[in-house]
């Protein structure tokens, strides 16, 4: 989010591109043949720069800035067509052509219950959460991975490469295989069993790595780049924002309508950024008339974006373990656009720790028959601070998203 074009011209064009590393991993394509087939041209799509606002042609390959090494976001042109998709009832732009052609496994549509112990809990009257473990592969990040490989199978790419602790893996491996992509899957060696086993099961080729999260992430930056594959990043790529965004669309047309809160654990943020650019397009079509206040919940030990939220310096020697490994992300690449979100939405982030983490996740079990996965649990942490610091109010209406499901990763005995 820029306010000034031309102040973020001038920035990016001071700033000496950054080197190829976790956190930014872009691509010379001059150096390889990509996998890339015979591209359509997709002139509805351009991919604009969330930092100094440049304008790039849609491409599987541009996953950052090629001027300033940020990422990008999709932007639609004049020429979209807004009926030619539709999500929840209502027209929602999206990426690609071929809606009779799209990669699905009918992802979406996730059930929202209400949550009476939660709310006597923490003395809010209106608390619901909306089961994002409902989605095909158990996690949200199905919505996502599905426009990301229809945008792929409309470029004809044949071959991917991921990197996940678990839940995105899954989600790539499996809709991959429904779209006849080779995906080749990097995750950390610690990784939760139940998430591996999930991966290899749906087919995709997989890489265990030894050490910190980061080093995943370079490992598989490493090979795509050796071999000319496509990085299909949950973490970068601009269309899978373009799906998570469709999280928005369904509040918007429930009973309910748009909540007052919304409470999301965050590692990278891709639920988080999508959901408030979907509150956003609803906005600006006259759909919805407010849109909620946004709460990142992050866990202590890495908290990247709680911290700076607060004006603390933190590092990556400031990492600690936890178990809620699907938010231990040390250096999101898109923490500035969740921070801008946070500002615009007069949002939250807090850390919390990991005894209040297995807490929630076995009470959110035996209490409301939830069994979500430690991340997601860590929301209901967040949300619980939130109330007792007076951040949402007795009259407000919250919702928490159940970002993924316990079998994936059960507390510990």
């Amino acid at each position: 989010m820029v306010s000034d074009d031309m102040d973020a011209f001038v920035q990016c064009q001071r700033a000496r591109p950054p080197p190829l590393t976790v956190q930014h991993a872009r691509r010379n394509i001059g150096d390889r043949t990509s996998t890339l087939t015979q591209e359509p041209p997709m002139s509805h799509v351009s991919l604009k720069c969330t930092a100094c606002g440049n304008l790039h042609d849609s491409s599987m390959d541009t996953i950052q800035c090629p001027d300033c090494g940020e990422p990008v976001d999709v932007r639609y042109g004049p020429n979209h067509q807004t009926g030619d998709h539709t999500w929840a009832g209502v027209p929602i732009p999206m990426p690609y052509h071929q809606t009779g052609q799209s990669v699905t496994l009918g992802e979406g549509n996730t059930p929202v219950v209400a949550v009476n112990w939660v709310a006597g809990e923490v003395g809010i009257q209106n608390v619901d959460a909306k089961l994002e473990y409902m989605n095909p592969t158990g996690s949200f990040k199905d919505r996502g991975t599905a426009v990301m490989m229809s945008v792929a199978k409309e470029l004809g790419v044949t071959e991917v490469v991921e990197d996940s602790s678990g839940n995105a893996g899954a989600s790539v491996s499996a809709y991959a295989g429904r779209a006849g992509i080779i995906a080749h899957v990097f995750a950390p060696a610690n990784a939760p069993e139940a998430k591996l086993q999930q991966i290899k099961v749906y087919g995709a080729q997989t890489h265990s790595i030894e050490g910190p999260r980061e080093a995943t992430t370079q490992a598989a930056i490493d090979y795509y780049q050796q071999r000319g594959l496509v990085y299909a990043s949950h973490n970068l790529s601009p269309y899978f924002l373009e799906g998570t965004k469709t999280f928005a669309y369904e509040l918007a047309a429930s009973p309910a309508g748009v909540p007052d809160h919304v409470i999301i654990p965050v590692g990278n943020g891709a639920l988080f950024i999508g959901a408030w650019k979907g509150f956003q397009e609803l906005l600006a079509a006259g759909r919805i008339d407010k849109t909620p206040k946004m709460h990142a919940i992050q866990a202590d030990g890495v908290m990247p974006v709680a911290a700076a939220f607060a004006g603390k310096p933190w590092t990556l020697e400031d990492s600690r373990p936890t178990i809620a490994g699907g938010i231990s992300v040390a250096t999101p690449p898109r923490k500035q656009q969740v921070l801008d979100i946070l500002s615009a939405s007069r949002g939250q982030s807090i850390g919390v720790d990991d005894t209040s983490i297995v807490w929630w996740q076995k009470a959110m079990a035996s209490k409301e028959g939830i069994y979500c996965e430690p991340t997601s649990a860590a929301a209901f942490a967040g949300l619980q601070i939130l109330a007792e610091h007076g951040h949402i109010s007795r009259e407000d209406r919250a919702l928490v998203a159940v970002t993924g499901f316990g079998l994936k990763d059960a507390p510990p005995a």
